[in-house]
Order: structure tokens, then C-alpha cells, then sequence
């Protein structure tokens, strides 16, 4: 086909089935591709946090590190949830297994929605929020920033269409470089600090931070509320840990293993820059605002830049292509973030559908062994969600949280009663000891992301509505969809005994004609061979000129199947084949009917429009009578010749890799030869 070679460009060589082992990622890919999420999202999460805090001005700012503790603890304890979940459950159902197991399908669905929706937010805040870094340090691309992120994210689908293994091989670099970044940063600072005694001011440590109005003396529970709605900001900093226990079908073998020290290194990699970057923000003076005039003393031209690009040009303020690389890597990790999003997405989407709460399409693998149609959705979703909030990533960090919450509680008491359920029967007593152990590390991961799920919905419901009604849509759905092909599948049963099923008493077929051309005499020939009791022509009388001319040649050609003609007053043509068919199987209840319809083939998408109008609607029509069989006998018109499938395309040095040359096609007898009109009109006429 035509579009074979563009394909094979964008997305690469098609790969055999038995190829699929060679795309399983070792440890050093696969934590760049789960976990670039989670370890992108402290770019973000401090500064969500000192956003938050500057609602009554500089006097809460100091509490940020408290709060970053906080977050850090809750992070450890869920990382340490998950890593029981991957051995217990290592097929890659992950949260959605968990809960269908020990709670039940609709439970199961809840958690399938709840990541779904975070999944698509994932790659809307990552795109935005790297998008908003790289405007940081490029002003220029400033009221660019939602065609940029539309951008990015096609750009995205198209690398992961290429493949779970070259994705992650591209984004490799990118992931490892944003942690020599940061974490350079911070050592960077310490020694600036520590060793050498300098101080580094940022851009607005000069500034004084108010409060907004009403603000201005917080105290009691209003500040335990201000104080609880900035610990649910930066716990975006956990988004995407649940990843991993997605993806473990992804990893080599030992896969649970493998999963689980993938986990400890994240966590670990994670803590230690966003703590760092906590401590970096309170020594260089960050001051951040969510009102402009909250910063007293700022030019009147200020654009707030991100607390992230603050602090690496305070740092760097004596080594400026430190400050850029920062900025550089942190905006690409930040995008590349989403392909965590990439990853999970369509595999969760596959298994909803094999359990048939999805299309059925998202179960299929592409050319390149990925889940194409579940990327292809995953982009255009994330897509409507960056146009619908203009590309702002503090807007939709707001809705980011609720559903990734709502997995890990859903998960981590279905895990409790994993564990409660094996011990009833488990007597080895160190195996007791372990599962012992395991329980209580998920029921204390319970204790923490309840408490932060109450704090989400307790502070920010006035946002995370949106999020909790795209759940229940994508939850109605999803029993709709089941609830559909249940109904189909209990219709399509076949019977235990082959005497249930009624044959036809006889078959009537009926060829559909307007002209006597060669398309016509096919059908005629085709529906002979197929010795039905009774055969016939039909065609409608819209033209009586046509009409008797057909009948003419008809009587000419001395065709021996009788012709039937219907009136159409109203010069319609479905509806007099239509009420014909009804009359028939109303005077024959057992009778089948079968219906001809000559067809031409062509070969441009322009043709389309000019023929088989009448086809397609009289099929459309047709396929709901029962009783009635269609089929269409195809004609090729010499435009289609054209578009025959060539020979394979075949990779430069395939054959070198040793895979099978690719055989030449066999020409048909038909190309051969071409064969003249009269040779084709004595050939139809025979048949």
C-alpha cells in the first residue's frame, strides 16, 4: 500500500509476535520508563507547596520543610505498599487486579477509572509543565505555550508507537540527566553554602511576600486548614508511583524482583531531590505567589519564573551553563514524564478490554508490539484536557491527585486482605512472619494515603470535582460496555444440541441489477453456482427508458433467470427492494433470502463518493431483516488494478539479521494477461 513506506518511517519495521520477549526492559530502562513520572513530579511539587503557603505571606513560608517531611514519609510508606503489591500480584493488573480480586469488580472498576483519569492528567501536566520551565528560560516562546504542548504530545505518541523498548531507550538519557541535574544542583549548593560561605539570593528573595486579603492573620484551624491544603499539593510529588506495579509484565525475569528494586531506587531517588530542592528554596530566598500583587517591590513587567528555575539560577549564578542545563533537562524530563503515562495507559487499557469493559481494540497490538489504539486515545484525551485549561499546569494539578489517591487506598486494603485471606491457611511459620510483616506495611500505607485522600477532598474540592465526575463517567461507561457484550455473547452462544438450531426450508436469492453490464452478469453467474431453490433478477423501474431497454437486452442475451421488475413512483430505490424482501419472507416465514449486489472496486478515496451509493444503504438496510443474507459480488475497476498490494517492504540488511527474505508476489493470471472487453463479456456470460 501507498502508505506502508510513511508508516514504516514514522513508526519503524513491523516485528513477528515472537518477538515480543526482545522488548522486556533490564532495570537501568525501566526506571527512566515508570518512574520519570514520579521523579519529574518534584520539579512541581515544592512549588505547589510554597504556592500554597504564600496565601498568608511570608510567615507560613517556614513551614515548608515540615510539610516536605511530611510528603516524604507518606512517599516511603507507599513505595513500601507497592513493592508487596508486585510480588503478590506480578501480571501487571496492578491496583485494578488487587481490588477486582479481594473487593469485587465494581471495586476493580473504580480503581480502573481513578487511573485511567490520572493517567491522562499525568501526560496534560507533565506536557504543560515542562512546557512552563522552558518558557522559564526562554521568554521568546511566551503565549506559545498551549500550541507547544499539543505539539509535544503527538510528538510523544509517535515514539511510543515505535515500541515500549525504543522509547525507553530515547528517554533513558533524558531521565539521567535530570537527576545528575538536580542532584548536582543540590551538592552544588552545599558546597557554595557550607564550604565556601557564599550566599545565593534568587531573583525574589529581595521581594516581600502579603497576603492575600483576608489572609492576613491566619491562625488556628484556619492556618491547620492552609497547612493541610499545601501537604495535599505536594503530595503530586507521588504521582506515578503506582506505575511500576503496572508495568512488571514490562520487566526482564526475575520481573518482581526487578519491579520491586526499581521501586526502592525511585523512592530513594525521589526523597532525596525533593527535599533537597525544599531546603534549596528556603536558602536561596524563593518567594512565590499565586496573585502578582502579593510580591511587593516586584517590577511592574515581572513574569514569575518557576521555583525550580529560581533556584538553579541562584545556585549556578557563577556558573551560567549549569543554570541551562537545569532548565534544559528539567523541561525535557518534565515532558517525558507522560511517557510513564504512555506506558501505563494502554497496558491497563488491554486488560480492561480483554475483560470486556473496553473496546476490544485496545487489546490488539500494533506493527511495533505495542498498544496502539490505546496510545492513539491516550493522546487525544490528554489533548482535550490541555485545550480545555489553556495549557495551565497549575490548574490541572488541581484535579491531578484525587484519582491516583483513590487507587492507592482501593489498593492497599485490597492488599490488607490479600494477606488476611492466605493466612488462614498458611502454617509454615516463617511464611506467616512474612505475610505478617506485609500486611502491616500496607496497613499502614492505608493509614497515610487515606489521611491525604480526606486532606485532597477536604481542600480541594472545588477543583477535583471535575476529576471525580470524569471517574464516574468513565465508570458508567465501562459497565455499559460490558453490560453490551454479555448481552451479545449469551445471543451468539451456540446450542448444546445441533438439532436446537431451525434450518431454512428453502433459499430464495434475489440478484440486484440496473444495467446489464459486466458487474451484473457476474452476480448472475456467482448466484447460479450457489443453487438456490429459487433465483431471480430484480431491478426498479426509476427510468422506464432504462427499464425497457434492460428488458430488451435482456430478452436479447436470453438469460434464463427471470426478471423482476418494481415499481417506484417516488423514483426511490431502497425502499421497493426492501418491501419486496419483507413480502417474501412474510409469505415464506422459514424461507432465507438471499440478496446479490453487484459492486465496483476502486481505487481512489474520490471514486468512493461516485459509486455504490445505493449499495451501501440497501446493505445498511438489509442487515436488520431477519431471514436475510447480503453479499457483495466486487467488481475491480481498472483504478484499482493500480492499488493491488505490492511486494512487502523489507528493511535495508534484514536479511543480514537474519530474518526470511520476503518471497516475490505471484502475479495473477488476470495481470498476465490483461483480457479484452469482448474476451470479458464472453467469460461472464459463461460463468
Amino acid at each position: 500500500m501507498p502508505t506502508d513506506l510513511p508508516k514504516r518511517i514514522l513508526i519503524g519495521r513491523a516485528l513477528r509476535s515472537d518477538k515480543l520477549g526482545e522488548t522486556l526492559l533490564p532495570k537501568r530502562i525501566a526506571l527512566p520508563v515508570f518512574a520519570s513520572d514520579a521523579l519529574s513530579s518534584v520539579a512541581y511539587a515544592p512549588e505547589e507547596i510554597l504556592l500554597t503557603l504564600s496565601l498568608a505571606g511570608a510567615s507560613a513560608i517556614h513551614f515548608s520543610w515540615q510539610i516536605g517531611v511530611v510528603v516524604a514519609i507518606v512517599m516511603l510508606a507507599v513505595v513500601a505498599s507497592y513493592r508487596q503489591n508486585v510480588h503478590a500480584y506480578p501480571s501487571g493488573g496492578g491496583d485494578y487486579e488487587v481490588a477486582t480480586v479481594n473487593h469485587g469488580p465494581n471495586s476493580g472498576l473504580v480503581v480502573a477509572s481513578a487511573l485511567m483519569v490520572d493517567y491522562i492528567l499525568t501526560v496534560a501536566v507533565s506536557t504543560t509543565s515542562g512546557v512552563a520551565n522552558v518558557v522559564s528560560a526562554v521568554p521568546a516562546l511566551r503565549g506559545h505555550e498551549l500550541t507547544l504542548s499539543v505539539v509535544v504530545v503527538i510528538v510523544l505518541m509517535g515514539m511510543n508507537l515505535r515500541g515500549v523498548r525504543e522509547s525507553g531507550t530515547a528517554f533513558a538519557v533524558p531521565t539521567y540527566a535530570f537527576m545528575v541535574g538536580v542532584l548536582g544542583m543540590v551538592v552544588y549548593g552545599v558546597v557554595r553554602h557550607f564550604g565556601l560561605g557564599q550566599d545565593m539570593p534568587s531573583e525574589s528573595s529581595g521581594f516581600h511576600l502579603e497576603a492575600t486579603p483576608g489572609n492576613e492573620n491566619l491562625a488556628g484551624f484556619a492556618m491547620v486548614f492552609l497547612l493541610l491544603k499545601a501537604f495535599s499539593s505536594g503530595c503530586a510529588a507521588l504521582t506515578g508511583v503506582e506505575a511500576i506495579s503496572n508495568g512488571v509484565p514490562a520487566f526482564r525475569k526475575p520481573k518482581s524482583r526487578n519491579a520491586a528494586t526499581t521501586l526502592l531506587m525511585m523512592a530513594t531517588i525521589a526523597v532525596v531531590m525533593f527535599m533537597g530542592i525544599i531546603w534549596l528554596a528556603r536558602l536561596t530566598g524563593v518567594q512565590m505567589a499565586e496573585e502578582s500583587h502579593q510580591l511587593v517591590g516586584a517590577p511592574g513587567d515581572y513574569h514569575q519564573k518557576t521555583a525550580l528555575a529560581q533556584i538553579s539560577e541562584a545556585v549556578f549564578s557563577n556558573f551560567t551553563p549549569g543554570f541551562y542545563f537545569v532548565a534544559a533537562v528539567t523541561g525535557l524530563i518534565l515532558v517525558l514524564a507522560a511517557n510513564t503515562a504512555f506506558n501505563g495507559f494502554p497496558v491497563l487499557g488491554s486488560i480492561l478490554a480483554q475483560d470486556r469493559y473496553l473496546p476490544r481494540q485496545l487489546h490488539t497490538r500494533g506493527d511495533r508490539l505495542a498498544f496502539s489504539n490505546g496510545i492513539i486515545l491516550l493522546a487525544l484525551a490528554a489533548i482535550l484536557f490541555i485545550i480545555a485549561f489553556d495549557a495551565d499546569p497549575t490548574r490541572l494539578i488541581q484535579l491531578y491527585i484525587v484519582g491516583v489517591f483513590v487507587s492507592f487506598n482501593m489498593s492497599q486494603s485490597g492488599m490488607i486482605r490479600h494477606w488476611t485471606r492466605n493466612l488462614r491457611t498458611e502454617t509454615d511459620p516463617a511464611k506467616r512472619r512474612h505475610m505478617q510483616r506485609s500486611r502491616a506495611i500496607n496497613t499502614f500505607g492505608l493509614v497515610m494515603t487515606m489521611a491525604v485522600l480526606i486532606v485532597v477532598l477536604a481542600t480541594k474540592i472545588s477543583h477535583a470535582w471535575i476529576a471525580i465526575a470524569a471517574m464516574v463517567v468513565l465508570f458508567v461507561m465501562m459497565k455499559a460496555i460490558r453490560r453490551h457484550y454479555d448481552r451479545v455473547s449469551a445471543e451468539l452462544v451456540a446450542a448444546e444440541e445441533p438439532d436446537d438450531v431451525v434450518l431454512p426450508t428453502r433459499v430464495h436469492a434475489i440478484v440486484l441489477v440496473s444495467k446489464l453490464h459486466k458487474p451484473a452478469l457476474r452476480a448472475l453467474a456467482y448466484a447460479r453456482l450457489a443453487r438456490a431453490h429459487t433465483l431471480e433478477a430484480v431491478t426498479v423501474n426509476v427510468d422506464p427508458a432504462d427499464t425497457a431497454a434492460l428488458r430488451d437486452d435482456w430478452d436479447e442475451r436470453g438469460i434464463e433467470v427471470p426478471l423482476k421488475v418494481l415499481d417506484s413512483p417516488y423514483r426511490e430505490i431502497t425502499g421497493p427492494v426492501l418491501d419486496y424482501v419483507k413480502n417474501l419472507r412474510r409469505s415464506s416465514p422459514r424461507d432465507v433470502v438471499s440478496v446479490y449486489i453487484p459492486e465496483y472496486v476502486v481505487g481512489h478515496w474520490y471514486e468512493h463518493l461516485l459509486h455504490n451509493q445505493s449499495a451501501l444503504r440497501l446493505k445498511g438496510r438489509l442487515l436488520f431483516k431477519p431471514g436475510v443474507m447480503v453479499t457483495s459480488v466486487p467488481w475491480q475497476l481498472e483504478s484499482s488494478e493500480r492499488r493491488k498490494p505490492q511486494k512487502a517492504w523489507s528493511a535495508p540488511g534484514s536479511v543480514r539479521r537474519g530474518e526470511p527474505r520476503v518471497p516475490k508476489a505471484v502475479k495473477s493470471e488476470a495481470s498476465a494477461k490483461p483480457a479484452g472487453p469482448a474476451d470479458d463479456s464472453k467469460k461472464d456470460a459463461s460463468q
